[in-house]
């Protein structure tokens, strides 16, 4: 089977591998329709994610078909649609414990600690395959664990209807955490450097998009949140200083800053600005059991992934898919690999 693997940072290959062999006990083996390529993805082609090690079968965003099953397996069968859940955990550490595996200290993540979804075929345990109803076309099944993303990122802020929500990004991850909190009845700001994105978080719904580059993001967030500051501002850009803003200048008293972004330097933040109006700043990794909610939710057409997708692209492409998420982020959004 084919299977695109990283050898070293900047070196990509379409490679031959072996068929997965029969499902161990408690595993599946999946047959890869769709799969989307994330920053993460071009991060490590780069040599710029600190997590992963090479060589690398990447991807982790993926749905697909159940080929076979293993022994003790029940709930699924050959010829199920499934979107397959990246996060593996040891479940016995403090954090598997306090029910938050996302965060084990041993945490294992597809297309990162061990061989990823962009491959024909793959063998996973079952408990991490989810079914998906029937009819959702599998470029859209594949956004599945994008959306996770979304759906943690508003669980950490414990986003309310009514609540001023603040979302710095208008990349895949910005505008996945805008269509979870807009089903939440909150009022959503956006802001990204570039139109095209902010054009199409007005699409989904933001009641504000500014571009920092000409806007006064501080005057305009105060006059959008009636001089309160944002209630939940939701960090996913990566900039350092766009998390320091929002810290100083842009967060309500008692609110909530969920951090996505993860630059390698260090951030300015003082502490008398947290403690005089209360903030909770709050790390959102992976996805904590997410992928049923979200799924529901593409079930009653809560959210609509046709709208991030720009481009589907055939797996022999990938490298133009890489090119195209690193160099041209005005019109690529989501990117969708098929097998």
């Amino acid at each position: 089977m084919k299977a695109i693997e990283i050898v070293a940072p900047g070196e990509l290959r379409i490679t031959e591998r072996p068929l997965p062999g029969p499902p161990a006990a408690g595993e599946a083996v999946v047959r890869i329709r769709a799969a989307g390529i994330c920053g993460s993805d071009v991060h490590i082609l780069h040599g710029r994610n600190p997590f992963a090690t090479y060589p690398r079968i990447i991807g982790h965003e993926a749905a697909g078909e159940v080929c076979r099953i293993g022994e003790g397996v029940h709930g699924l069968g050959p010829g199920d649609a499934v979107a397959v859940d990246n996060v593996f955990a040891c479940g016995a550490c403090y954090a598997c414990r306090a029910g938050r595996p996302n965060v084990c200290r041993q945490v294992s993540v597809l297309g990162v600690h061990r061989d990823g979804v962009f491959q024909e075929y793959i063998a996973v345990p079952a408990a991490n395959l989810h079914k998906l109803p029937a009819g959702i076309p599998w470029d859209q099944a594949a956004t599945v664990e994008t959306f996770s993303i979304g759906a943690q990122a508003v669980s950490r802020g414990q986003v309310r209807r009514g609540e001023s929500v603040l979302i710095c990004g208008a990349g895949p991850t910005g505008l996945v955490s805008l269509q979870a909190a807009r089903r939440l009845g909150a009022r959503i700001a956006v802001t990204d450097t570039l139109d095209a994105r902010l054009d199409r978080a007005r699409a989904l719904g933001a009641d504000l998009a500014l571009n920092p580059v000409r806007d006064d993001v501080v005057a305009r967030i105060m006059d959008f949140t009636g001089g309160e500051g944002a209630n939940v501002i939701i960090e996913a850009t990566g900039v350092v200083s766009v998390l320091e803003q929002a810290a100083a200048r842009l967060a309500s008293q008692a609110g909530r800053i969920v951090v996505l972004g993860f630059p390698a330097e260090a951030a300015k933040i003082v502490p008398a600005d947290i403690m005089r109006r209360e903030l909770d700043i709050r790390g959102s990794r992976l996805n904590n059991r997410q992928f049923p909610a979200v799924i529901a939710w593409l079930a009653g057409r809560e959210i609509d992934p046709a709208a991030i997708i720009s481009h589907t692209l055939p797996f022999t492409a990938v490298a133009e898919g890489m090119r195209l998420f690193a160099d041209d982020p005005a019109a690529a959004c989501k990117i969708i690999l098929t097998f």
